[in-house]
This record gives structure tokens, C-alpha cells and sequence, in this order.
């Protein structure tokens, strides 16, 4: 079962401020980028659309804590870990690492969490809350108590 996902990526000239650092916001799509990544890696998309009625994930919990400046060129590596899942939520737990050096030592230079909630699509264009399907919700487990600290 999964309960991490590792991303990493180049930070974009475009992805920072005036100052030369990663504007905040951006701590916000990398995280995206990990959580759909980890649903690609258990053979999903964060757009359910094999399910009847389809399935999506809106947020209703997002925060990053900054640490450290990321810049230009710097390479971050995202990691997702599943901090707690429930019958229709899951939470997770991101650490934002810098990758710096020959040996690639890890520098912590953010944390962030997101809460999604699984629901379908109402014919009124409303959302409700819905059970994560057996068939992913089998995939995944929260993770050691250990990492999440």
C-alpha cells in the first residue's frame, strides 16, 4: 500500500518574485503537482471520470509554512506523505526539500498540508461528499508516524 510520493522538479525563472525567490503561491502548485502525480502512480487521475457519477478532490484545507528561500535553478524535491485518511478525506503532509551539492544533501526549506474531500457532481452543479472507492482507498495507508514528524 502507498502512502508517499516523491517528486522533483528545477524551479522555473518564471516561478519567482522580484526578489529572485519562489513566489509562495507556487508551494501551492507543487504540491498539486505531487498529489496528482501520487494518484497517477496507484493508476488514477485526480479527475475520476471512470466512476459513475464522476469523482473529483477540491481542497478545504491548505497551508505552507516558508522556511527558507528556494531561487532559480534550485532543485526541490516534494514529498507527499499521507498524513490521515477517512471515508471520504484525505490529508496530506508535504516537505519541500532543496537538493544541493554532489551528494544531493536534503535542506528543509517548507512544509505544507492539503485536506481533500472526494465528491461527485450533483445534477444541480452542486458537490457532495462521497466514500473514497474501495478499489483506491485499498491503496492507500497513512504514513509511519515516524516520517510524519
Amino acid at each position: 500500500m502507498a502512502f508517499e510520493f516523491k517528486a522533483v522538479r528545477r524551479v522555473e525563472f518564471s516561478e519567482t518574485d522580484m526578489a529572485g525567490i519562489v513566489h509562495y503561491a507556487n508551494f501551492f502548485r507543487y504540491m498539486e503537482t505531487a498529489e496528482h502525480g501520487f494518484f497517477r502512480e496507484l493508476g488514477y487521475s485526480v479527475v475520476m471520470d471512470q466512476f459513475d457519477p464522476p469523482l473529483g478532490w477540491p481542497r478545504v484545507q491548505a497551508q505552507c509554512e516558508y522556511r527558507q528561500p528556494l531561487r532559480f535553478e534550485d532543485e526541490v524535491e516534494i514529498h507527499l506523505l499521507v498524513r490521515e485518511k477517512k471515508s471520504k478525506s484525505l490529508s496530506y503532509l508535504f516537505k519541500f526539500n532543496k537538493l544541493a551539492g554532489p551528494s544531493r544533501e536534503r535542506e528543509e526549506v517548507a512544509r505544507g498540508s492539503l485536506t481533500v474531500v472526494c465528491v461527485t457532481k450533483q445534477p444541480d452543479g452542486k458537490m457532495a461528499a462521497t466514500h473514497i472507492p474501495k478499489s483506491f482507498a485499498d491503496q492507500i495507508e497513512v504514513a509511519p508516524s515516524a516520517l510524519l514528524a
